[in-house]
């Protein structure tokens, strides 16, 4: 590799073997125990505890784009952003009350087949397209997120990480199963923080000045601060990013099938209950020392101009591929902590980590990309056989035919992620798509089961139409904004982050007032006089 010592590439490859080896262990552990059959697979027969559900829910939480875009985020800004996870506990409440013993009582694993007990197979079917759509646009992008930041780290080709990747996350999500996808969650959760924990650790300890240095430049710079408290809805206040987080962690715990499986993968209600809140009480910490690291970073460049140069260099060579010298150093000049927040991180890793410590802290990375993935990829798969495979084509599948239809679907979703991730590169907008695609999708689905399971009284036809006008409120929030300017009257005014929440109510409040009317209509009919 270019940059990396023998030792890190060591540390590098024994991680990767060791995952490959954990689906291995549980391939053979499943066959001797005779329980190599579907229920394995998807919900690893219901016997792992709590405590291992939460870190493997923490670790899908926690993906490679929050190890690296979080830090480059608080460099850039603030930790506005932050709020997001101070929903967290509040989105938590809700699910262990009502959407955990919902699931669980219902003894579905898809968590879409409950909309076609409610409203019919179009339901169904809207929600599961959307689930694999945003799937397969998050897979494809912690792809080309984890193969950036390696490449600059090892000098490899995109795709050629990219493929070393995938193949290894494929080998031991489809030996393995659910129980490989867990148990290597729990592992790579705790390399990932303790990553992150050892890189905080190298910048304060090379900051002349200590703690107190930092803290004295962040407040300085307003580094610390969670945003505006004004009731503005236009701008990314504290308020707008609360809601967006609820509602965002709502969609997450209540009909995101990576999290709704876990739920059926533990002994009993109690039990999927603590691994939601186990998720909260790592996450919110956890997640607030990435914003730390992201000022301390800020910090230490700050006082370090010379490093500060060189990433500003950087980021202009990659804005202008084949520019001149000169017009790359005028580049430079213009840009400020947001244009490269997110090389600060792959730089301070090359030029500062000692040999060792860095292939602990790019195995770190890799685990974030993997957990996230290989839970993906599972869910997807368990999704296609039961929402649409046995669903429209073929029911009365045998234990066998299932397993098999679920290895195949594993592997081809792996290798579509890996083929979408390759496909995004030279994309730089990637990120920004995958956050508007999310918010479309994502409001759709949360605002339709909302009201499945809150509205007993809708009907077929009250909640397609909600649907419908919810995601043209939806389309038109997120596309308006490009509207010319002889129409600007008719752009949305909300931030983008409003997106989910403004989508989300729509379909639930226009689905329950249907339903009043339709309700009241029948009432009036029976005052009418008979002619």
């Amino acid at each position: 590799m270019k940059n990396l010592p023998i030792i890190d590439v060591i540390i590098i490859l024994l991680y990767l073997a060791g995952m490959v080896g954990v689906g291995v262990y549980f391939s053979r552990k499943n066959s001797r125990e005779s329980s190599n059959n579907a229920e394995q697979f998807t919900t690893a027969s219901g016997q792992i505890p709590g405590w291992a559900i939460g870190m493997s829910i923490y670790a899908t939480f926690l993906s490679s784009n929050t190890f690296l875009g979080v830090p480059g985020k608080a460099f850039g800004s603030n930790w506005n952003s932050f709020v997001f996870s101070l929903s967290m506990p509040l989105a938590a409440w809700v699910a262990t009350k009502f959407f955990i013993p919902f699931y669980r009582n219902t003894g579905e694993v898809s968590a879409y087949t409950n909309l076609e007990n409610r409203f019919g197979p179009w339901a169904r079917t809207y929600a599961v397209v959307c689930f694999l759509l945003t799937q397969l646009a998050r897979m494809g992008s912690i792809f080309f997120g984890i193969a950036l930041s390696l490449q600059a780290l090892t000098g490899y080709p995109m795709a050629t990480i990219m493929v070393v990747v995938g193949i290894c996350i494929i080998l031991y999500t489809v030996l393995g199963g659910m129980e490989a996808v867990i148990w290597t969650e729990v592992v790579q959760g705790v390399i990932k923080t303790a990553g992150a924990v050892i890189i905080l650790w190298l910048v304060v300890d090379g900051m002349s000045g200590g703690v107190g240095k930092i803290i004295d430049i962040g407040q300085a710079d307003n580094k610390f601060s969670l945003g505006s408290y004004a009731p503005d809805f236009t701008q990314p206040t504290f308020w707008v990013v609360l809601l967006y987080g609820f509602f965002m962690n709502l969609n997450n715990f209540g009909m995101d099938q990576n999290y709704v499986q876990r739920y059926h993968t533990t002994t009993s209600i109690k039990e999927a209950a603590k691994s939601v809140w186990l998720c909260v009480y790592l996450y919110v910490p956890i997640s607030l020392i990435f914003f730390v690291l992201g000022s301390c970073l800020y910090a230490y460049y700050q006082s370090n101009p010379e490093l500060l140069e060189a990433v500003k260099m950087q980021a202009a060579t990659d804005r202008l591929p084949g520019g001149t010298q000169e017009a790359i150093k005028q580049l430079a000049a213009t840009l400020k902590p947001s244009d490269f927040g997110d090389k600060v991180m792959p730089h301070f890793m090359v030029t500062k980590v000692p040999a060792g410590l860095l292939g602990l802290i790019v195995a770190a990375i890799l685990s974030a990309a993997m957990s996230t993935i290989s839970s993906g990829m599972n869910a997807s798969a368990t999704v296609f056989s039961v929402d649409i495979y046995q669903r429209y084509f073929k029911s009365n599948l045998t234990g066998q035919q299932s397993l098999r239809l679920l290895y195949i679907a594993t592997t081809v979703f792996g290798l579509m992620g890996m083929v979408t991730g390759i496909a995004m590169i030279g994309v730089k907008s990637i990120l920004d798509v995958w956050w508007v695609l999310s918010g479309i999708f994502a409001g759709g689905m949360l605002g339709l089961f909302l009201l499945g399971i809150i509205s007993r009284q809708t009907r077929n036809a009250e909640a397609l139409t909600a649907t419908m006008i919810g995601l043209l409120v939806i389309l038109w929030m997120t596309f308006s904004a490009q509207l010319p300017e002889s129409y600007a009257y008719l752009r949305s005014a909300f931030h983008p982050n409003m997106i989910i929440v403004v989508g989300t109510l729509t379909i639930f409040l226009v689905g329950v007032l249907l339903t009043k009317i339709r309700r009241k209509t029948p009432e009036k009919a029976e005052k009418q006089p008979v002619a």
